[in-house]
């Protein structure tokens, strides 16, 4: 680890575990299983707390359905240990693409490459 990734370390949270972070996972932290975009989900000892370490930028939208209910404690056991049955109309988790480039844009939007026609006004024109 280099000088810089250190102190970026000590002085943001959004770029992955500070150090506070890092030291209360080595000493209390049991591992429970990571998820497919590489984030690792612990608890403690005695289950009073569960958290995420994310792969990369920290951005809660990275975390599936699957391990936010076990985060919150809508379920005990972690989607590793108990899987959650899917069903075939479900989409595959996405992260909120919001302030992005795959941000969703209706047909109108003047965000898209080729934006459509408006049909759903006339412009008004003075007489």
């Amino acid at each position: 680890m280099g000088i810089l990734s250190f102190l970026n370390r000590v002085v943001t949270w959004w770029n992955g575990q500070t150090i506070g972070t890092q030291i209360f996972t080595w000493r209390n932290g049991v591992k429970v299983g990571e998820d497919e975009a590489g984030n690792a989900f612990y608890r403690n000892a005695d289950d009073t707390k569960r958290w995420v370490i994310y792969n990369g930028e920290a951005e809660a939208s990275r975390v599936s359905p699957d391990w936010h209910g076990w985060l919150h404690y809508t379920w005990h056991e972690p989607p590793t240990e108990r899987p959650m049955q899917h069903k075939a109309w479900e989409r595959p988790h996405q992260e909120n693409l919001t302030g992005t480039a795959l941000a969703y844009a209706p047909a109108g939007s003047i965000r898209r490459v080729n934006p459509e026609p408006r049909r759903d006004y006339e412009p008004w024109t003075p007489e």
